[in-house]
């Protein structure tokens, strides 16, 4: 049978979840084997922030990433770019081993920057095994993110991608369209009865608009300055605030007195149940939270300025583009967007349009890397 080996970081989050649910889908199929692995233990031995700190270079990202420490992301760039050519003989050298030990059929990452690594780890174990490489941003950062001018495959979700493939020079066969990010199974099941219902039973009211706040796994003080400024605002809106992980920011935020009825949700493994019950989203511009407000039929409102990560930028620009969001150059704005938002016909029309866009990317998978092994079988079609 064969085996296919899916690689990903857990640097935000957002590569572990759509590992996660392409695992899910792809051993629906009896066809295949599935693997989850982590970049990061295999690179463990040569990790210098473990080396130096103690903790891994992954945890240092989501300290930052909690912390808001965004701002000049883009300058770092390029001392890890440095440090990632510094470290690539070993890195390769690491990988390989690793091949030799699961022997993969197929590898698939969701992983950026170490792209070249990877393929070049498959061509000296074994240069028969194919490499995919599926984008979870919504467009490349070049240089030396997502793609590489080398013969592997690349899933892309949205056109922006797919045009940067081929202007780096990947061939058009090695380029598979998808129709959207890797977002859980969990989103796309039926829709909940009884909305109305089930705001009632959280305290909320029935029938008036709902946002729903969600900033990653560990929240973010923003949400705080969020909630108080639509509390001031004589908006008639309400909140259900998902702070994560962050306990402290939960506490803060059920003590605080509001106008707006709120419901402030800890760590929860039911995002969809809640997306269910709103009517828009607000949050970060990351394309795993983003897509999986689209794809249960929310607009989007979110933040862009110099704290925005470098590779997330092009997502705000897509949803402007599709008219299933908006933008703010800052928080202190909500208010504004969310008027916009409710204005007579606007909530609808938005509503409308996200629910046009029908990413289907998660259920393509599978046909998608059934290709990539067929094209890998017959290499003078590649």
């Amino acid at each position: 049978m064969e085996k296919i080996e899916l690689i990903y970081f857990d640097a935000g989050g957002g590569h572990r979840s759509a590992a996660t649910a392409l695992k899910a889908v792809l051993e629906r199929e009896a066809s295949a084997t599935v693997q989850l692995t982590s970049l990061q233990k295999i690179l463990d031995p040569i990790d210098p922030v473990r080396r130096l700190t103690g903790h891994r270079l992954e945890e240092l990202y989501n300290m930052m990433l909690r912390r808001g420490w965004t701002r000049g992301s883009e300058q770092l760039l390029t001392p890890l770019h440095a440090a990632i050519r510094h470290y690539h003989p070993e890195v390769v050298r690491l990988l390989v081993a690793h091949w030799q030990e699961t022997q993969p059929s197929l590898v698939a990452s969701v992983v950026p920057q170490f792209g070249r690594a990877l393929f070049e780890s498959l061509l000296r174990f074994d240069a028969a095994i194919p490499l995919v490489t599926i984008l979870t941003d919504f467009a490349d950062f070049p240089p030396h993110f997502w793609i590489e001018p080398q013969e592997q495959f690349y899933v892309c979700g949205t056109d922006r991608a797919a045009a940067q493939a081929l202007e780096i020079g990947v061939t058009p066969n090695r380029i598979l369209r998808a129709s959207g990010m890797i977002v859980s199974p969990r989103f796309y099941e039926g829709p909940l009865l009884g909305v109305e219902e089930e705001r009632a039973r959280l305290g909320l009211d029935a029938r008036r608009p709902t946002g729903l706040v969600l900033f990653g796994g560990y929240g973010s003080p923003v949400m705080g300055e969020i909630a108080r400024r639509l509390d001031a605002s004589g908006l008639e809106v309400q909140l259900i605030l998902i702070c994560g992980g962050n306990r402290k920011l939960a506490h803060a935020l059920r003590r605080e007195r509001s106008r707006c009825k709120r419901v402030v949700i800890g760590f929860t493994r039911e995002v969809p149940f809640y997306m269910q019950l709103a009517d828009f989203f607000i949050g970060k511009p990351g394309p795993g939270s983003v897509s999986e407000a689209l794809v249960m039929k929310l607009p989007v409102i979110v933040e862009r300025n110099a704290r925005t990560m470098p590779q997330e930028r092009y997502n705000v620009e897509w949803l402007l583009e599709k008219q299933v969001g908006l933008a703010v150059k800052d928080f202190r704005d909500i208010t504004s967007a969310v008027e916009q938002l409710l204005r007579p016909g606007e909530l609808d029309a938005y509503r409308s349009r996200v629910a046009g866009l029908q990413n289907r990317a998660v259920f393509e998978a599978p046909a998608l890397l059934r290709r990539v092994r067929e094209q890998a079988a017959t290499p003078a079609l590649c």
